[in-house]
């Protein structure tokens, strides 16, 4: 995830102590929504007091805050909507591990957002709250991607403004799950693109986007494991403010998780035998480089030591020996048809053995 410093408390600092964030400033939003079988109202920009009166209502609610809440902001909303200070404090601490506990009245549960920012994969924290008749949703950064609920609850007789809260904050946990499979296609898509790459020319920059995909895959799977034990413990735990038709449909989800990480392994190896690839495909460059230049070497060795030969200095009229062709009138135009006849022969037979 994306992590940083700031998130994090100083050794001996007091449990449910909220230390506000530096690092990251959205703008704070609160949607707030009120709905039964026969009714629905939202308000874009809704009030603490207008949540308070909500959660009081005999109907369902759901309050979602977006953006960065600060520390004061957080401590009113949590003495309105009666959240646990150790809740709070993991709420405005984000980057904490999935995981789903249980406060009084309340289930509280951590799910990660993954999303795109400057070409890698980061994670925001989305934090849940599910009360009797109510759930209370945090989500920092990541977009906006409950709008598929809102219509659902928009209309009128669907099955969602039939069933209780327990069933909205399965429906949260479910778009929250659902919506890695498309980064995990594009991650596919990445791993066959970097795949032709190497085959067909293992540059330097393909090494970096194996490094940079790995780190990606690593990602996504530090929050997916533990969001599995989540959904299997929500579904799996005798909690009444979870009802038995609710969990059926979180076993759906936990399936959902159990196919993310089978198809995260399945990338991670693929990423892993990518770079196996790569180095291979480096390694019969060298060696097709270095059979080249052990092919031209090979060639001129014959040359040069005819050259050579003929470039020490003798003195031809000392006697009959002492290099009687330098003075042959064709002596350098056959001394040139010999060495393209050594060179021609050696590079026909080199091809014949499969060398060149």
């Amino acid at each position: 995830m994306n992590l940083s410093r700031s998130r994090y408390h100083a050794p001996g600092t007091s449990p449910g102590a909220l230390i506000e964030r530096k690092d990251v400033k959205l703008p704070l939003r609160i949607l707030l929504f009120d709905y039964d079988s026969g009714h629905f109202e939202a308000t874009e920009q809704a009030s603490v007091e207008q949540c308070v009166t909500g959660l009081a209502s005999a109907a369902k609610t759901w309050i979602h805050i977006e953006g960065s809440v600060d520390a004061a902001t957080l401590r009113i909303l949590g003495e309105a909507f009666s959240l646990h200070a150790l809740a709070l404090e993991d709420v405005l601490s984000s980057g904490h591990r999935p995981k789903v506990d249980r406060y009084g009245e309340q289930l509280f549960a951590i799910m990660a957002l993954p999303y795109v920012e400057r070409g890698r994969i980061v994670a925001a924290q989305v934090s849940l709250f599910l009360g009797k008749n109510y759930v209370i949703s945090f989500q920092e950064a990541g977009g906006d991607i409950f709008e598929p609920i809102r219509r659902r609850l928009r209309a009128e007789g669907g099955r969602m403004r039939n069933r209780g809260s327990d069933y909205l904050f399965y429906a949260l946990i479910d778009v929250l799950i659902d919506h890695k499979f498309p980064l995990i296609e594009a991650l596919g898509d990445r791993i066959e693109d970097i795949e032709r790459a190497v085959l067909d020319k293992a540059a330097k920059s393909e090494a970096r986007k194996i490094h940079a995909l790995k780190r990606d895959l690593l990602t996504l799977r530090r929050f997916v494991w533990p969001e599995r034990e989540v959904v299997n413990r929500l579904r799996h735990d005798e909690d009444e403010l979870i009802k038995p038709e609710t969990r059926i449909f979180l076993a759906d989800c936990y399936d959902h998780t159990v196919q993310i990480m089978d198809l995260l392994e399945s990338y991670r190896d693929m990423a892993a035998s990518l770079m196996e690839v790569y180095v291979s495909s480096v390694s019969n460059r060298l060696n097709d480089v270095i059979r080249v230049l052990t092919v031209i070497s090979t060639v001129f060795m014959p040359l040069t030591f005819l050259t050579g030969v003929y470039g020490m200095n003798f003195d031809r009229g000392a006697g009959p020996f002492s290099m009687p062709e330098l003075g042959w009138p064709y002596a350098y135009v056959g001394l040139w048809v010999l060495m393209l006849a050594i060179a021609g022969g050696m590079v026909l037979w080199f091809r014949r053995r499969g060398w060149f």
